[in-house]
């Protein structure tokens, strides 16, 4: 049955680390709604994973009307699990569209609800796995995923293992999972975890080449998996310097989920890197309407600052710290650090990211963090733990430029910075703007170095 094999999506650029307290505040407001309705009772929503995912869902969208649909059918018959398994799965879409992770919980308690009933049912483990995936609880997914390909051979369950293992910096592992998947079922979902170890492994074209594969295999269908494929394929694009293909892309996206909010920020950040920040801001407002995750409103902040309009750009930056260690712990860390403010903060939060996510890109936020608290040598070794996939990113060659001139390594920092030079784009302006500076700096020591060594 294909809703069973909707995928969240994955890697380090896209994936976000959830708290539960809007989860929370969401339910409340269902339980209210569902008593001034006259549904079930609060007692009631409180004591079952059934019941609490059973409380009335609101909404207008095409999604919603599915969720409204299949909780109807679910209340007319609990004992038909695959209803509530395709609810937990359209509680999933609901999340990744609306960027909104109470929609995840929800979508734990159709699992939980269909497991109280058969504890080894293997799609309510594969929808539990996933959402425990999303959620960036790594280690608990692990199990999970690990039951599954015992009790079965499908090559989802290999899709999720894999996944798990990739955030926790098991490439030669995950690498193998992903080998089992694309065995089984070569399709968008295989082709988009391909795609994304080739770039991580530093293969941008192979990366590209996948990722295209990846866009053919989806369709109406899979509205919201083929968006998601569509705009990692053009930040794909427009790392290799093609705007145009990128800003098409993007274009495309928007065709499968109408205001993507990651589409949405990849546009902004195309016109970003063509010096139109004016234009990129109605993207990057509208993205950041949509979800409130830290990299959006970070990347709207530092536009507003291109443009001059520094008020504006404090206000992203103010809404930004009221939640950005909830929302996406590693983002806030990373942003912290770049601005050199509340810098013991920083390394808390890189530090415990540590404990779940063992891949570069926390290594990267960690020696990030580390640097800014005087913490120079530590902060090399993480930076040299980022590159070790020989990942080619921006920021991590950025980052691993300036600590290497910091610690007067000065061929190790020109290395660096050239090799992020070249993918410059890819840096939010006031990076790029820090790393011409940086790369000014080691070029006029290269240019009077004669002078000082005949005096």
């Amino acid at each position: 049955m294909r809703w069973r094999y909707f995928v969240l999506a994955l890697g380090g650029c896209l994936l976000v680390a959830f708290g539960v307290g809007i989860w929370k505040t969401q339910l409340e407001s269902r339980q209210a709604h569902s008593s001034a309705a006259g549904g079930q009772s609060m007692t009631a929503l409180n004591s079952t994973p059934c019941a609490i995912a059973l409380a009335p869902h609101k909404g207008n969208e095409k999604i919603d009307y599915n969720i409204q649909k299949l909780q109807k059918e679910a209340r007319s018959n609990l004992q038909r699990t695959d209803t509530m398994k395709r609810l937990g799965w359209a509680f999933i879409t609901k999340a990744r569209l609306s960027f909104d992770p109470g929609y995840y919980k929800l979508g734990e308690e159709c699992a939980l609800c269909v497991r109280l009933k058969n504890d080894d049912d293997p799609d309510a483990l594969l929808l539990q796995g996933h959402i425990l995936q999303s959620l960036h609880k790594f280690k608990e997914a692990e199990p999970v995923a690990r039951k599954l390909t015992t009790i079965r051979n499908e090559a989802f369950d290999y899709g999720l293992l894999g996944d798990v293992l990739m955030e926790q910096g098991r490439l030669t592992e995950a690498v193998a999972a992903y080998q089992r998947m694309i065995g089984l079922k070569p399709d968008l979902q295989s082709y988009t975890r391909v795609a994304h170890l080739r770039w991580l492994k530093g293969d941008l074209e192979g990366a590209i080449e996948v990722m295209r594969m990846a866009t053919t295999s989806g369709g109406p269908g899979d509205p919201e998996p083929t968006a998601w494929a569509y705009t990692r394929l053009g930040i794909y694009e427009l790392q290799a310097g093609d705007i145009e293909m990128a800003t098409k892309a993007a274009a495309v996206a928007f065709e499968f989920a109408e205001n993507y909010p990651a589409a949405l920020l990849l546009r902004g950040r195309i016109l970003l890197t063509q010096n139109r920040a004016e234009e990129a801001i109605d993207f990057l407002q509208r993205a950041a309407a949509l979800t409130r995750l830290p990299e959006y409103e970070w990347t709207l902040a530092d536009a507003w600052r291109e443009t001059g309009k520094i008020q504006l750009a404090e206000k992203a930056e103010n809404s930004l710290a009221r939640h950005g260690a909830i929302d996406d712990p590693r983002t806030f860390a990373l942003y912290l650090a770049t601005r050199k403010q509340q810098v013991q903060e920083a390394l808390k939060l890189a530090q415990d990211e540590l404990k779940t996510r063992a891949d570069v890109f926390t290594f990267d936020t960690l020696a990030w963090a580390l640097q800014v608290n005087g913490r120079l040598p530590e902060a090399r070794e993480y930076s040299r733990k980022a590159l070790s996939e020989g990942t080619q990113d921006a920021r991590l060659l950025y980052h691993a430029g300036c600590l290497a001139l910091a610690a007067g390594e000065y061929a190790d920092a020109e290395t660096a910075f050239t090799l992020s030079d070249r993918i410059k784009q890819m840096l939010m302006p006031l990076e790029r703007d820090d790393l011409e500076k940086e790369i000014a700096f080691l070029k006029s020591r290269e240019a009077s170095r004669p002078n000082a060594v005949s005096n």
